[in-house]
Protein backbone atom coordinates (compact mmCIF):
# COMPACT_ATOMS: atom_id res chain seq x y z
CA UNK A 1 0.00 0.00 0.00
CA UNK A 2 3.36 2.43 0.35
CA UNK A 3 4.57 1.99 -2.99
CA UNK A 4 2.69 5.21 -4.28
CA UNK A 5 0.78 8.30 -2.23
CA UNK A 6 -2.83 8.41 -2.29
CA UNK A 7 -3.29 11.37 -4.57
CA UNK A 8 -1.05 9.02 -7.55
CA UNK A 9 -3.65 6.12 -6.36
CA UNK A 10 -6.70 8.43 -6.86
CA UNK A 11 -5.24 9.78 -9.80
CA UNK A 12 -4.93 6.02 -11.79
CA UNK A 13 -8.30 6.14 -10.66
CA UNK A 14 -9.76 9.28 -11.92
CA UNK A 15 -10.20 10.93 -8.78
CA UNK A 16 -11.88 7.95 -7.41
CA UNK A 17 -12.95 8.48 -3.20
CA UNK A 18 -12.03 5.55 -1.21
CA UNK A 19 -13.70 4.99 1.81
CA UNK A 20 -15.53 8.45 2.46
CA UNK A 21 -15.23 9.95 5.54
CA UNK A 22 -18.95 11.01 4.84
CA UNK A 23 -22.28 10.03 3.54
CA UNK A 24 -24.50 12.17 1.51
CA UNK A 25 -27.09 14.92 2.05
CA UNK A 26 -30.46 13.31 2.55
CA UNK A 27 -29.41 11.45 5.68
CA UNK A 28 -28.79 14.92 7.80
CA UNK A 29 -31.52 16.38 6.00
CA UNK A 30 -33.75 13.84 7.02
CA UNK A 31 -32.34 13.62 10.90
CA UNK A 32 -32.91 17.65 10.95
CA UNK A 33 -36.54 17.00 10.38
CA UNK A 34 -36.82 14.89 12.83
CA UNK A 35 -35.93 17.49 15.23
CA UNK A 36 -39.68 19.30 14.18
CA UNK A 37 -42.72 18.03 16.84
CA UNK A 38 -45.08 16.18 14.74
CA UNK A 39 -42.81 15.98 11.13
CA UNK A 40 -43.07 13.50 9.40
CA UNK A 41 -39.65 13.83 6.90
CA UNK A 42 -39.84 12.93 2.69
CA UNK A 43 -37.29 11.32 0.07
CA UNK A 44 -38.61 12.88 -2.70
CA UNK A 45 -37.10 9.47 -4.90
CA UNK A 46 -36.82 5.82 -4.68
CA UNK A 47 -37.92 3.89 -2.10
CA UNK A 48 -34.46 2.43 -1.75
CA UNK A 49 -33.08 5.62 -1.17
CA UNK A 50 -35.69 6.72 1.39
CA UNK A 51 -34.72 2.91 3.17
CA UNK A 52 -31.03 3.20 3.17
CA UNK A 53 -31.43 6.64 5.16
CA UNK A 54 -33.90 5.16 7.99
CA UNK A 55 -31.95 2.20 8.41
CA UNK A 56 -28.38 4.76 9.20
CA UNK A 57 -30.38 6.27 11.56
CA UNK A 58 -31.88 3.43 13.20
CA UNK A 59 -29.06 1.86 13.73
CA UNK A 60 -26.66 4.61 15.08
CA UNK A 61 -30.01 5.60 17.51
CA UNK A 62 -31.44 2.25 18.50
CA UNK A 63 -35.04 3.89 17.58
CA UNK A 64 -37.37 3.33 15.31
CA UNK A 65 -37.15 6.49 12.07
CA UNK A 66 -40.52 7.62 10.42
CA UNK A 67 -40.38 8.87 6.81
CA UNK A 68 -42.36 8.80 3.85
CA UNK A 69 -40.67 8.51 0.11
CA UNK A 70 -42.26 9.63 -3.42
CA UNK A 71 -41.51 6.08 -4.64
CA UNK A 72 -40.10 6.80 -8.09
CA UNK A 73 -40.26 4.27 -10.82
CA UNK A 74 -39.02 4.26 -14.44
CA UNK A 75 -41.82 6.44 -15.33
CA UNK A 76 -40.94 9.07 -12.33
CA UNK A 77 -37.31 9.06 -14.05
CA UNK A 78 -38.47 9.92 -17.50
CA UNK A 79 -40.98 12.24 -16.95
CA UNK A 80 -40.12 14.09 -13.42
CA UNK A 81 -41.30 13.08 -10.25
CA UNK A 82 -43.82 15.94 -9.60
CA UNK A 83 -46.91 14.07 -9.80
CA UNK A 84 -45.49 11.62 -7.11
CA UNK A 85 -44.92 14.12 -5.14
CA UNK A 86 -48.44 15.68 -4.93
CA UNK A 87 -50.27 12.41 -4.51
CA UNK A 88 -47.50 11.92 -1.35
CA UNK A 89 -48.50 14.66 -0.57
CA UNK A 90 -52.45 13.79 -0.18
CA UNK A 91 -51.58 10.74 1.12
CA UNK A 92 -49.01 11.57 3.93
CA UNK A 93 -51.38 14.03 5.55
CA UNK A 94 -55.29 11.70 5.00
CA UNK A 95 -52.78 8.43 6.33
CA UNK A 96 -50.07 9.59 8.97
CA UNK A 97 -51.76 12.86 9.99
CA UNK A 98 -48.32 15.18 10.80
CA UNK A 99 -48.47 19.00 11.25
CA UNK A 100 -45.42 19.16 9.11
CA UNK A 101 -44.06 17.24 5.99
CA UNK A 102 -40.23 17.87 5.58
CA UNK A 103 -39.36 16.97 1.53
CA UNK A 104 -36.01 16.61 1.00
CA UNK A 105 -34.34 15.43 -2.41
CA UNK A 106 -32.08 12.81 -3.88
CA UNK A 107 -29.47 12.54 -6.50
CA UNK A 108 -32.14 11.48 -8.96
CA UNK A 109 -34.83 14.20 -8.54
CA UNK A 110 -32.24 16.92 -8.66
CA UNK A 111 -30.90 15.14 -11.72
CA UNK A 112 -33.98 15.12 -13.39
CA UNK A 113 -34.64 18.99 -12.29
CA UNK A 114 -37.85 18.60 -10.46
CA UNK A 115 -39.26 21.97 -9.56
CA UNK A 116 -40.52 21.34 -5.93
CA UNK A 117 -41.83 25.01 -4.87
CA UNK A 118 -43.80 24.98 -7.81
CA UNK A 119 -44.96 21.42 -6.92
CA UNK A 120 -45.70 22.42 -3.34
CA UNK A 121 -47.63 25.01 -4.10
CA UNK A 122 -50.02 23.60 -6.40
CA UNK A 123 -50.63 20.65 -3.99
CA UNK A 124 -53.64 19.34 -2.16
CA UNK A 125 -52.16 20.91 1.91
CA UNK A 126 -54.90 20.68 4.09
CA UNK A 127 -55.46 23.71 6.35
CA UNK A 128 -53.68 24.37 9.19
CA UNK A 129 -50.93 21.73 7.92
CA UNK A 130 -47.50 22.51 6.17
CA UNK A 131 -45.02 21.42 3.77
CA UNK A 132 -41.00 22.48 3.87
CA UNK A 133 -38.84 21.83 1.56
CA UNK A 134 -34.83 21.25 1.03
CA UNK A 135 -32.76 20.66 -1.93
CA UNK A 136 -30.40 18.04 -1.34
CA UNK A 137 -28.38 16.44 -4.09
CA UNK A 138 -26.81 13.52 -2.82
CA UNK A 139 -23.56 13.99 -5.13
CA UNK A 140 -22.59 17.56 -3.56
CA UNK A 141 -21.66 18.19 0.05
CA UNK A 142 -22.17 15.13 2.88
CA UNK A 143 -24.92 14.87 6.02
CA UNK A 144 -23.46 17.52 7.43
CA UNK A 145 -24.58 19.97 4.48
CA UNK A 146 -27.98 18.28 4.13
CA UNK A 147 -28.47 18.98 8.12
CA UNK A 148 -27.73 22.74 6.93
CA UNK A 149 -30.16 22.76 4.16
CA UNK A 150 -33.05 21.61 6.30
CA UNK A 151 -32.30 23.90 8.97
CA UNK A 152 -32.36 26.64 6.58
CA UNK A 153 -35.71 25.37 5.07
CA UNK A 154 -37.43 25.88 8.62
CA UNK A 155 -36.10 29.56 8.81
CA UNK A 156 -37.13 30.28 4.97
CA UNK A 157 -40.41 28.52 5.41
CA UNK A 158 -41.72 29.31 9.10
CA UNK A 159 -39.74 31.90 10.95
CA UNK A 160 -41.72 35.42 11.03
CA UNK A 161 -40.85 39.04 12.51
CA UNK A 162 -44.06 39.84 14.48
CA UNK A 163 -42.75 42.08 16.91
CA UNK A 164 -40.95 45.34 16.71
CA UNK A 165 -39.13 44.70 20.15
CA UNK A 166 -37.59 41.51 19.94
CA UNK A 167 -38.23 39.25 23.10
CA UNK A 168 -35.36 38.47 25.75
CA UNK A 169 -34.85 35.10 24.22
CA UNK A 170 -31.98 33.02 21.97
CA UNK A 171 -32.56 31.02 19.36
CA UNK A 172 -29.60 27.99 19.65
CA UNK A 173 -29.05 25.67 16.68
CA UNK A 174 -27.32 22.66 17.60
CA UNK A 175 -25.65 21.45 15.18
CA UNK A 176 -25.88 17.63 14.20
CA UNK A 177 -25.10 16.36 17.41
CA UNK A 178 -26.76 13.33 19.52
CA UNK A 179 -29.98 14.38 21.37
CA UNK A 180 -27.84 13.79 24.57
CA UNK A 181 -25.71 16.88 23.32
CA UNK A 182 -29.05 18.50 22.52
CA UNK A 183 -30.15 18.21 26.42
CA UNK A 184 -26.91 19.17 27.69
CA UNK A 185 -27.29 22.00 25.87
CA UNK A 186 -30.87 22.75 26.90
CA UNK A 187 -29.61 22.10 30.68
CA UNK A 188 -26.77 24.65 30.69
CA UNK A 189 -29.00 27.53 28.73
CA UNK A 190 -31.38 26.60 31.64
CA UNK A 191 -29.19 26.90 34.11
CA UNK A 192 -28.13 30.52 33.08
CA UNK A 193 -31.62 31.78 33.77
CA UNK A 194 -32.05 32.33 29.59
CA UNK A 195 -35.08 31.68 27.59
CA UNK A 196 -34.57 29.62 24.61
CA UNK A 197 -35.71 27.93 21.38
CA UNK A 198 -33.48 25.25 20.25
CA UNK A 199 -33.95 23.71 16.63
CA UNK A 200 -33.92 21.42 15.19
CA UNK A 201 -34.65 19.48 18.51
CA UNK A 202 -33.92 15.19 18.14
CA UNK A 203 -34.54 14.90 22.03
CA UNK A 204 -37.44 13.40 22.93
CA UNK A 205 -37.68 12.12 19.22
CA UNK A 206 -34.63 9.29 18.71
CA UNK A 207 -34.22 8.59 22.60
CA UNK A 208 -37.84 7.89 23.56
CA UNK A 209 -38.53 5.34 26.60
CA UNK A 210 -39.52 2.09 25.62
CA UNK A 211 -43.55 2.28 27.61
CA UNK A 212 -45.24 -0.41 24.99
CA UNK A 213 -47.16 1.65 22.82
CA UNK A 214 -46.27 2.90 19.47
CA UNK A 215 -46.20 6.83 18.85
CA UNK A 216 -45.91 8.05 14.65
CA UNK A 217 -44.82 11.38 16.65
CA UNK A 218 -43.10 11.36 20.43
CA UNK A 219 -43.20 13.71 22.73
CA UNK A 220 -40.19 15.66 21.48
CA UNK A 221 -38.99 18.12 19.12
CA UNK A 222 -39.24 22.41 18.17
CA UNK A 223 -42.69 23.25 17.86
CA UNK A 224 -44.33 24.78 14.80
CA UNK A 225 -45.31 27.59 16.73
CA UNK A 226 -41.62 27.99 18.29
CA UNK A 227 -40.00 27.91 15.26
CA UNK A 228 -42.19 30.83 14.15
CA UNK A 229 -41.24 32.83 17.06
CA UNK A 230 -37.74 32.50 16.09
CA UNK A 231 -38.06 35.62 14.43
CA UNK A 232 -38.77 37.44 17.23
CA UNK A 233 -35.48 36.70 19.42
CA UNK A 234 -33.06 38.74 20.35
CA UNK A 235 -30.52 36.45 19.36
CA UNK A 236 -29.36 33.92 17.42
CA UNK A 237 -26.11 31.00 18.73
CA UNK A 238 -25.30 28.60 16.28
CA UNK A 239 -23.06 25.98 17.25
CA UNK A 240 -20.79 24.64 14.76
CA UNK A 241 -20.10 26.72 11.29
CA UNK A 242 -21.10 24.17 8.86
CA UNK A 243 -24.29 22.64 10.32
CA UNK A 244 -25.98 25.56 11.87
CA UNK A 245 -24.25 28.75 10.59
CA UNK A 246 -26.39 28.59 7.16
CA UNK A 247 -29.68 29.09 9.32
CA UNK A 248 -28.84 31.56 11.84
CA UNK A 249 -27.48 33.94 8.54
CA UNK A 250 -30.91 33.46 6.63
CA UNK A 251 -32.44 34.20 10.27
CA UNK A 252 -30.27 37.76 10.45
CA UNK A 253 -31.20 38.53 6.51
CA UNK A 254 -35.17 37.49 6.67
CA UNK A 255 -35.76 38.36 10.49
CA UNK A 256 -32.85 40.86 11.62
CA UNK A 257 -31.89 39.04 14.57
CA UNK A 258 -28.74 39.09 15.14
CA UNK A 259 -26.44 35.73 14.88
CA UNK A 260 -23.17 34.20 17.05
CA UNK A 261 -21.44 31.31 15.47
CA UNK A 262 -19.40 29.66 17.55
CA UNK A 263 -17.79 26.43 17.96
CA UNK A 264 -19.69 23.08 19.28
CA UNK A 265 -19.11 23.47 22.69
CA UNK A 266 -16.49 20.66 23.35
CA UNK A 267 -14.12 21.45 26.23
CA UNK A 268 -13.17 24.21 28.42
CA UNK A 269 -12.47 26.91 26.26
CA UNK A 270 -15.55 25.90 23.43
CA UNK A 271 -18.41 25.39 26.68
CA UNK A 272 -16.53 28.84 28.21
CA UNK A 273 -17.61 30.47 25.34
CA UNK A 274 -21.10 29.32 24.55
CA UNK A 275 -22.03 30.64 27.85
CA UNK A 276 -19.92 33.69 28.14
CA UNK A 277 -22.07 34.78 25.13
CA UNK A 278 -25.57 33.87 27.02
CA UNK A 279 -24.18 35.78 30.19
CA UNK A 280 -22.98 38.78 27.83
CA UNK A 281 -26.08 39.01 25.51
CA UNK A 282 -28.56 38.56 28.37
CA UNK A 283 -27.12 40.22 31.80
CA UNK A 284 -27.31 36.64 33.58
CA UNK A 285 -24.40 35.35 36.07
CA UNK A 286 -22.94 31.97 35.72
CA UNK A 287 -24.69 29.62 38.30
CA UNK A 288 -22.99 28.13 40.76
CA UNK A 289 -23.41 24.40 39.35
CA UNK A 290 -21.84 25.37 36.24
CA UNK A 291 -18.84 26.72 38.03
CA UNK A 292 -18.44 23.55 40.30
CA UNK A 293 -18.19 21.32 36.73
CA UNK A 294 -16.23 23.82 35.13
CA UNK A 295 -13.87 23.01 37.89
CA UNK A 296 -13.99 19.55 38.56
CA UNK A 297 -13.17 19.48 34.75
CA UNK A 298 -10.00 21.69 35.06
CA UNK A 299 -9.31 18.99 38.23
CA UNK A 300 -9.72 15.90 36.15
CA UNK A 301 -7.51 17.42 33.24
CA UNK A 302 -4.59 18.40 36.28
CA UNK A 303 -5.11 15.24 37.66
CA UNK A 304 -4.50 13.08 34.70
CA UNK A 305 -2.41 15.28 32.16
CA UNK A 306 0.58 12.61 32.50
CA UNK A 307 -1.67 10.47 30.92
CA UNK A 308 -2.37 12.56 27.69
CA UNK A 309 1.08 14.55 27.85
CA UNK A 310 2.43 14.01 24.21
CA UNK A 311 0.38 11.32 22.96
CA UNK A 312 -0.57 11.53 18.73
CA UNK A 313 -3.67 11.80 17.73
CA UNK A 314 -5.54 11.09 14.23
CA UNK A 315 -8.92 12.54 14.58
CA UNK A 316 -11.81 12.30 11.60
CA UNK A 317 -15.19 12.88 11.35
CA UNK A 318 -17.52 15.80 10.94
CA UNK A 319 -16.39 19.39 10.40
CA UNK A 320 -17.99 20.87 13.90
CA UNK A 321 -17.03 17.65 15.65
CA UNK A 322 -13.34 17.76 14.62
CA UNK A 323 -12.73 21.17 15.12
CA UNK A 324 -14.51 20.86 19.12
CA UNK A 325 -12.25 17.71 19.80
CA UNK A 326 -9.12 19.00 18.05
CA UNK A 327 -8.92 21.90 20.38
CA UNK A 328 -10.18 19.58 23.90
CA UNK A 329 -7.06 16.93 22.67
CA UNK A 330 -4.89 20.20 22.24
CA UNK A 331 -6.07 21.45 25.44
CA UNK A 332 -5.01 18.06 27.39
CA UNK A 333 -1.39 18.35 26.34
CA UNK A 334 -2.19 15.49 23.31
CA UNK A 335 -0.80 15.87 19.34
CA UNK A 336 -3.80 15.85 16.93
CA UNK A 337 -1.17 15.21 14.05
CA UNK A 338 -3.81 13.85 11.68
CA UNK A 339 -7.13 15.74 11.26
CA UNK A 340 -9.54 14.78 8.10
CA UNK A 341 -13.34 15.56 7.21
CA UNK A 342 -14.82 14.06 4.39
CA UNK A 343 -17.56 17.28 4.10
CA UNK A 344 -15.96 19.49 1.36
CA UNK A 345 -13.68 22.76 2.82
CA UNK A 346 -16.63 25.57 2.43
CA UNK A 347 -20.09 24.40 4.85
CA UNK A 348 -23.36 25.35 4.64
CA UNK A 349 -25.74 25.29 1.34
CA UNK A 350 -24.50 24.66 -2.07
CA UNK A 351 -22.73 27.85 -3.58
CA UNK A 352 -21.93 29.50 -0.33
CA UNK A 353 -18.77 30.09 1.52
CA UNK A 354 -19.15 29.13 5.10
CA UNK A 355 -16.21 27.91 6.91
CA UNK A 356 -12.26 27.12 6.49
CA UNK A 357 -11.94 23.55 7.98
CA UNK A 358 -8.06 23.52 7.31
CA UNK A 359 -7.64 27.31 8.30
CA UNK A 360 -9.49 27.06 11.43
CA UNK A 361 -7.77 23.24 12.03
CA UNK A 362 -4.25 24.66 11.37
CA UNK A 363 -4.68 27.98 13.07
CA UNK A 364 -5.61 25.50 16.36
CA UNK A 365 -2.28 23.56 15.53
CA UNK A 366 -0.16 26.47 15.41
CA UNK A 367 -1.02 27.89 19.19
CA UNK A 368 -0.82 24.88 20.43
CA UNK A 369 2.85 24.10 18.90
CA UNK A 370 1.98 21.26 16.65
CA UNK A 371 2.68 20.04 13.43
CA UNK A 372 -0.11 17.89 11.49
CA UNK A 373 -1.54 17.25 8.44
CA UNK A 374 -5.08 18.09 7.56
CA UNK A 375 -7.83 18.12 4.87
CA UNK A 376 -11.39 18.33 4.11
CA UNK A 377 -12.89 16.33 1.43
CA UNK A 378 -10.30 13.45 2.45
CA UNK A 379 -11.28 9.95 3.08
CA UNK A 380 -10.40 7.05 4.88
CA UNK A 381 -7.98 5.83 2.63
CA UNK A 382 -5.58 8.77 2.74
CA UNK A 383 -5.88 9.09 6.94
CA UNK A 384 -4.53 5.51 7.06
CA UNK A 385 -1.52 6.39 4.24
CA UNK A 386 -1.16 8.83 6.70
CA UNK A 387 -1.01 6.90 10.10
CA UNK A 388 1.17 4.29 8.19
CA UNK A 389 3.41 6.58 7.75
CA UNK A 390 3.47 7.99 11.02
CA UNK A 391 1.59 6.31 13.39
CA UNK A 392 -0.61 7.49 16.46
CA UNK A 393 -0.99 6.67 20.18
CA UNK A 394 -4.76 6.76 19.12
CA UNK A 395 -7.92 6.93 16.78
CA UNK A 396 -11.14 9.15 17.41
CA UNK A 397 -13.68 8.82 15.19
CA UNK A 398 -16.79 7.10 13.90
CA UNK A 399 -17.30 3.35 13.39
CA UNK A 400 -15.33 3.14 10.20
CA UNK A 401 -12.10 4.42 11.64
CA UNK A 402 -12.22 0.13 13.54
CA UNK A 403 -11.11 -0.98 10.31
CA UNK A 404 -7.96 1.38 10.32
CA UNK A 405 -7.52 0.66 14.35
CA UNK A 406 -7.69 -3.34 13.98
CA UNK A 407 -5.02 -3.03 11.10
CA UNK A 408 -2.58 -0.78 12.77
CA UNK A 409 -3.53 -1.99 15.94
CA UNK A 410 -4.28 1.69 17.59
CA UNK A 411 -6.63 2.44 20.71
CA UNK A 412 -9.70 3.74 19.31
CA UNK A 413 -12.27 6.01 20.61
CA UNK A 414 -15.61 6.32 18.77
CA UNK A 415 -16.77 9.34 18.63
CA UNK A 416 -19.72 11.15 15.75
CA UNK A 417 -21.59 9.58 13.38
CA UNK A 418 -22.36 7.21 12.59
CA UNK A 419 -21.78 4.51 15.88
CA UNK A 420 -23.00 1.21 14.80
CA UNK A 421 -21.55 -1.19 16.71
CA UNK A 422 -22.00 0.46 20.00
CA UNK A 423 -24.89 1.39 22.57
CA UNK A 424 -25.80 4.48 24.13
CA UNK A 425 -23.68 6.65 23.18
CA UNK A 426 -26.27 8.65 21.82
CA UNK A 427 -27.80 9.46 25.16
CA UNK A 428 -25.04 10.40 26.62
CA UNK A 429 -23.42 14.05 26.07
CA UNK A 430 -19.99 15.03 24.75
CA UNK A 431 -20.64 18.88 25.22
CA UNK A 432 -20.51 20.98 28.05
CA UNK A 433 -18.30 20.23 31.23
CA UNK A 434 -19.63 17.35 32.10
CA UNK A 435 -19.65 16.14 28.40
CA UNK A 436 -15.26 16.90 28.63
CA UNK A 437 -15.28 14.93 31.24
CA UNK A 438 -17.15 11.96 29.77
CA UNK A 439 -14.28 12.14 27.11
CA UNK A 440 -11.37 12.34 28.95
CA UNK A 441 -12.79 9.21 31.04
CA UNK A 442 -13.40 7.28 27.29
CA UNK A 443 -9.33 8.79 26.15
CA UNK A 444 -7.97 7.17 29.63
CA UNK A 445 -9.41 4.60 29.62
CA UNK A 446 -8.40 3.50 25.86
CA UNK A 447 -5.08 4.67 26.38
CA UNK A 448 -5.05 2.85 30.10
CA UNK A 449 -6.41 -0.54 28.42
CA UNK A 450 -3.60 -0.12 25.86
CA UNK A 451 -1.15 0.06 28.30
CA UNK A 452 -2.32 -2.81 30.15
CA UNK A 453 -2.29 -5.40 27.77
CA UNK A 454 1.01 -3.97 26.46
CA UNK A 455 2.19 -4.82 30.03
CA UNK A 456 0.46 -8.01 30.09
CA UNK A 457 2.45 -9.57 26.84
CA UNK A 458 6.04 -7.90 28.46
CA UNK A 459 5.00 -10.26 31.71
CA UNK A 460 4.44 -13.37 29.71
CA UNK A 461 7.37 -12.68 27.66
CA UNK A 462 9.61 -12.58 30.99
CA UNK A 463 7.56 -15.94 32.06
CA UNK A 464 8.81 -17.22 28.70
Amino acid sequence: MLDCTPKEIKARNGGTVINPAKTCQPIGAMYAALGIHKCLPHSHGSQGCCSYHRMHLSRHFRDPIMASTSSFTEGASVFGGGANLKTAIKNVFSIYNPDVMAVHTTCLSETIGDDLPTVIKSAEIPEGKRVIHANTPSYQGSHITGFSNMTKAMVNYLAEAALETKKEQANIIPGFVNPGDMREMKRMTTLMGVPFILFPDTSGVVDTPITGEFHMYPNGGTRVEDLIDTGNSKVTIALGTYASADAANQLERKCQVPSVILKTPIGVKATDDFLMTLMNKFTVDVPPELEEERGQLVDIMTDTHFHFHGKKVAIFGDPDIVIGLTEFVLSLGMKPIHVLTGTPGSGGAIGTMVGNFEGEIKDLLKQGGVEGRVKAAGDLFELHQWIKNEPVDLLIGNTYGKYIARAEDIPFLRVGFPVLDRSVHSYMPIVGYRGAMRLVEMISNALLDRADRDAKDEDFELVM
